[in-house]
């Protein structure tokens, strides 16, 4: 696969950034009564657009780790690169670890959260790992086959425990390794299309075309299984590849320069844990009227104010030239 010269790309920041603002935001709305059901993850079967925003991140991490490990494993060796992800998705999981921990004791959108979303990214990023130096058309069969065998393994096995974790839980990392390992395929349509003058219109084709693709066979797989955020169905992950696939392809085709997005792009772990303490400091009163009871001004005003402090943050550290990163 070419490379292209330069891995930070401004598109690619700006997405990320927009996926987690929307993540923070959504956070924000669970434990918020007056908001609407739509506004909100599906309880199983069934698609919000809340549901979609976790995949918008694993399309962002699919949209960089090959170009990332590449470099890394060209200039450090591939045993170093291997132990530098491996370390960060472990870290991953420990970080999810003691934030669930957090959210059980605050009692954040329940009292039941075991494995997060951190964890589901650190197990996906380490399955995703193992196929990372193959070409695409491999990543592509593999990442199918996870798919398959998922939806196999739910169907006649994993459904209850599935349905009783967050995230899907362990058993769900299965599928969401196959979203974030087909994502890398998509990855490689784009960047191929950048680095590759004269014939850029039509690597976008295909890219588009990918994505089109994707789309029709999650309806198709909605005729047999039923789409489900919480269940990580095959039907969801296709859906949500597809989704994330046009939206970003929009992000690049109109080049949005959001300089606040950009920001929260370029430390999104800071700034989804800070979000997370500051959460916990609404939770932590326990008066209705203050959080979960709270009227639509009151609502309105926490949400800017979290969303403000949290972009001020944001481009504090980008104008010191800060980017934390694991």
């Amino acid at each position: 696969m070419n490379q292209p010269a330069n891995s930070r790309l401004e598109e690619i920041d700006q997405f990320r950034g927009f996926a987690i603002l929307l993540m923070v935001l959504a956070n924000y709305l669970a434990g918020v009564n007056i908001v609407p059901a739509w506004l909100k993850h599906a309880p199983d079967i069934g698609l919000t657009v809340i549901d979609l925003i976790a995949p918008f991140f694993i399309f962002a991490i699919g949209l960089t780790f090959g170009i990332s490990w590449h470099r890394r494993a060209a200039r450090n060796g591939r045993l170093k690169a291997y132990q530098h992800f491996v370390t960060r998705f472990l870290a991953l999981i420990g970080i999810g670890a003691i934030l669930s921990a957090g959210e059980i004791w605050l009692q954040i959108d329940g009292a039941t959260i075991n494995w997060g979303v951190l964890q589901a990214i650190g197990a996906a990023g380490l399955m995703t790992l193992f196929v990372i130096a193959l070409g695409s058309r491999w990543r592509l069969m593999i990442g199918l086959s996870l798919l398959v065998l998922y939806q196999f393994l739910l169907d006649n096995f994993w459904l209850n425990s599935v349905l009783h974790s967050p995230h899907g839980g362990m058993p769900g990392s299965v599928s969401w390794a196959a979203m974030m390992i087909l994502a890398t395929v998509f990855a490689d349509l784009f960047h191929s299309s950048r680095a590759e003058t004269g014939t850029t219109a039509t690597k976008r084709v295909f890219f588009l075309a990918a994505c089109l693709l994707a789309l029709a066979g999650g309806l198709l797989l909605m005729t047999a299984f039923p789409i489900s955020k919480n269940r990580v169905s095959g039907s969801y992950v296709l859906i949500s590849l597809a989704t994330s696939g046009l939206l970003f392809a929009a992000f690049a085709r109109f080049k949005l320069r959001l300089p606040t997005l950009a920001a929260w792009g370029k430390n999104p772990l800071v700034l989804y844990v800070l979000h997370l303490l500051l959460l916990g400091l609404m939770v932590l009163p326990d008066i209705p009227a203050w959080y979960s009871a709270a009227p639509a001004w009151l609502v309105t005003l926490q949400a800017c104010a979290l969303i403000g402090l949290l972009s001020a943050t944001g481009r504090w550290l980008e104008k010191k030239n800060i980017t934390i990163a694991l």
